[in-house]
């Protein structure tokens, strides 16, 4: 049984100057005609892949997909030693949405959010509800503190061999900041073989969760250095200055999407995302519907992960 719709190409793809220095990449893929979608891919600073074009059916959906600031094709690049990622914040990225949607003259759309691109669909659709048609949630977080600490620290109860390797990795003289301001010093460093060094450390500690659930393997991508230095830099920025957002205010102000109709999709087992944050906003937005998936994790490449989501983008093909 084909789980994914078929492997496509984009019709149409283009670079979005969104100021501060920023381009974005972006593409479109499906029916020209067809109704409006967006991909907020996960991280933050991962990147799109083909593999995201395949949750829409082709026919009916208008496709876009982007890579957000400073990672994937966008430029510049946070793994070049000059990149500045101040004006890369939750907020830019909102409004870097929006500006995409004013280009491709969308009216309104529908979300689909993986990961960290929950936290970004959410951010988006309470400040942007009148141009949020529908929603779709998949490994759902809203990059809170207490998340945040899960994610640097609190996993070390379930991992403390990776555990002792990330923190034997960092020099004695970073050890007392802690783990996250540590390891963002270190992605920050002058030197570039140390920036690429304290990824591929960081990237180790995540292997330990996504291994757990997925004894078939990394993603490919993590085997570019380059790729690791991206998305570890922009992780732990994003990380360090908590997202730029009020703690629970994603959850408290959900209220906002009540004319919004949403579908989470959440795995079980996912321990990067434990499942008490989707059942929080499913009793915040009772507009949505709770999709537990059993024996499944974080990965959406995850059959049963993948199956829920494109039940859920063809649920809303009507709406």
């Amino acid at each position: 049984m084909t789980i994914l719709y078929p492997e496509i190409e984009p019709y149409e793809s283009g670079f979005l100057d969104v100021g501060d220095g920023h381009s974005l990449y972006w593409e479109a893929c499906g029916n020209p005609n067809g109704r409006p979608a967006l991909y907020l891919h996960g991280g933050p600073g991962s990147g799109c892949s083909a593999f995201a074009r395949r949750y829409f059916d082709p026919s009916v959906y208008r496709t876009v997909l982007f890579d957000q600031r400073n990672c994937g094709r966008s430029v510049p690049n946070a793994a070049e030693m000059e990149t500045d990622l101040e004006t890369n914040t939750t907020w830019h990225l909102v409004e870097d949405i929006e500006k995409l949607r004013h280009h491709l003259r969308v009216t309104s759309w529908l979300l689909l959010g993986t990961s960290w691109g929950s936290t970004l669909a959410l951010a988006y659709a309470e400040t942007y509800r009148e141009f949020t048609r529908a929603i779709v949630l998949s490994g759902v977080t809203t990059t809170r503190p207490s998340g945040i600490e899960w994610l640097t620290d609190g996993m070390a109860r379930l991992f403390p061999a990776e555990w002792d390797l990330l923190l034997d990795a960092l020099p004695a003289n970073l050890r007392e900041a802690g783990v996250l301001e540590g390891y963002h010093r270190l992605l920050n460093s002058p030197n570039l073989a140390t920036r690429i060094e304290a990824a591929r450390d960081w990237h180790k500690w995540e292997a330990a969760s996504i291994l757990l659930a997925d004894p078939g393997g990394l993603p490919r991508r993590w085997r570019d250095p380059i790729y690791l230095l991206t998305r570890a830099r922009i992780i732990t920025h994003y990380f360090r200055n908590r997202a730029w957002l009020d703690d629970g205010a994603l959850l408290r102000n959900a209220g906002l999407l009540a004319s919004i109709p949403g579908i989470l999709v959440q795995g079980r087992l996912d321990l990067e995302a434990p499942l008490v944050t989707a059942w929080e906003l499913s009793r915040a937005w009772p507009q949505s519907q709770l999709v537990i998936v059993e024996n499944a994790a974080h990965s959406i490449s995850h059959d049963g992960l993948a199956r829920a989501i494109v039940d859920a983008t063809d649920k809303f093909r009507e709406i």
